[in-house]
């Protein structure tokens, strides 16, 4: 700690070595140490609107009363702050409340980036800054580390079986002469895989299941040629797949997403045993599956194509309703969406897709009609979408919001394809009532 304002390192400074860049707790971090808690915590609420404002004075008493009651830190400290006001003042407040970027510099957590030997790299209060410059040097670091396995020490490439024993959860590996604890993860190197170390367990869950698919693919190689070469209407389906990817495209996403129905249930293997069973009950169904996927995408690119057809002939009549299409088209069916979207969510894009074409029919009879209902539904997708898109780029998954998103498509469908139903009932007031209820 050093009370020198003005100066770049007032405040709190953590000594962050590289190789903990990408594993520090940025919301951890944003609640500082005891003894700064309570300044920040008043001064977050005096960025407050004055009509939310008043309502919890004195500012330094519910500083205080926060500061005792709050223990679980690895939730953002804003968000813990918001539900404490909301509780207190039984309102719910908007999303932009709080305005964290006009406190002073101290009440932020100041980061210096140690090197391998405990230089100085860089100095910022903005953790996303330093993981921008400097994550791929630690990524790399990891990936040419050496580690001790079952089958041996060092780099472990060039696998096309399970030939290195068991996969534990962590392993330990050498950085710059440093020990210290890594994700092991496979690899996918095309026609082979190999093991490496990585610093953070979700990028090392993100990369193992692409190894791990690959893997599964090579000893699979019969059903997998099968698949892409002499699977019945493959060709047809290339075809109708054109507007969104090449025939190339089409065949490594249905062989990949039959790899996943048939071979990585969760949990994933971590034995050579465990991965050889699942080879020789996929084995039996592999076909089977693809058939029943290209199939259900048979009947997704045929509604596909004649949304596109409907879109093109009344967008310049009904432009509002046309655009909202469009961006909902291009969440829903981007280029990697047979991979990209899990089995079960894709068995109802044909509803989804005749629930679109049915509102372009009536849209053309009472626009006036679906410009309201766009209205109800934006009102509560808006917000969705915004913190949707931050899950996105921070790279953490909440359960939360991506069971949400599918019930904003479910709503689509109830408020404009009424007829087409819902497996569940959904409508904007029920929506509207879990989302002002979600964990924050």
């Amino acid at each position: 700690y050093k009370h020198d304002p003005g100066a770049a390192d007032d405040g709190v400074t953590l000594a962050l070595p590289l190789t903990a860049l990408n594993r520090i707790s940025a919301n951890r971090c944003d609640w500082l140490v005891p003894g700064l808690l309570k300044e920040k915590s008043v001064a977050l609420l005096k960025t407050l609107p004055q009509k939310y404002r008043h309502r919890v004075q004195p500012l330094d008493a519910f500083g205080v009363e926060f500061c005792e009651l709050s223990h679980d830190h690895e939730q953002p400290l804003v968000s813990a702050l918001m539900r404490s006001v909301e509780e207190a003042i039984a309102m719910k407040l908007p999303i932009d409340a709080f305005r964290p970027g006009e406190l002073r510099p101290h009440l932020s957590m100041n980061f210096r980036l140690l090197d391998e030997h405990g230089g100085t790299l860089a100095m910022s209060r903005v953790l996303s800054e330093l993981r921008a410059q400097y994550s791929d040097r630690v990524t790399q670091s990891f990936v040419q580390a050496e580690f001790k396995s079952e089958a041996g020490e060092g780099e472990l490439s060039g696998l096309t079986n399970w030939s290195f024993g068991d996969l534990p959860e962590l392993i330990e590996v050498s950085v710059a002469g440093r020990s210290v604890a890594g994700f092991p993860a496979l690899v996918d190197d095309g026609e082979s895989v190999s093991l490496r170390a990585f610093d953070t367990e979700e990028m090392s869950r993100a990369i193992h299941r692409i190894g791990l698919r690959r893997l599964f693919a090579l000893a699979l190689r019969e059903q997998v040629k099968y698949v892409e070469k002499s699977l019945p209407g493959l060709r047809d389906l290339a075809l109708q797949f054109m507007p969104l990817g090449s025939e190339q495209e089409l065949t490594e996403q249905l062989v990949a997403a039959t790899l996943e129905r048939t071979c990585m249930p969760s949990p994933w293997p971590v034995r050579g045993t465990e991965f050889l069973a699942r080879v020789e009950t996929a084995k039996t169904k592999f076909v089977l599956v693809a058939q029943e996927i290209a199939r259900l995408l048979g009947r997704i690119l045929t509604e596909y194509a004649q949304v596109h057809k409907k879109l093109t002939a009344n967008h310049k009549a009904f432009g509002k309703a046309c655009v909202d299409i469009s961006a909902q088209m291009a969440a829903l069916m981007p280029k990697g969406f047979i991979l990209d979207t899990p089995f079960e969510r894709l068995a109802h894009f044909p509803r989804y897709l005749k629930a679109v074409g049915l509102r372009l029919e009536k849209v053309r009879s009472d626009p006036a009609r679906d410009e309201r209902l766009l209205a109800e539904w934006q009102g509560l997708a808006r917000p969705f979408e915004r913190e949707y898109l931050n899950q996105a780029r921070s790279g953490v998954v909440d359960p939360f919001l991506e069971e949400f998103r599918w019930l904003t498509e479910e709503l689509r469908v109830a408020l404009f394809a009424q007829e087409l139903k819902t497996p569940s009932p959904v409508s904007v007031k029920r929506l509207q009532k879990m989302w002002d209820a979600r964990p924050r």
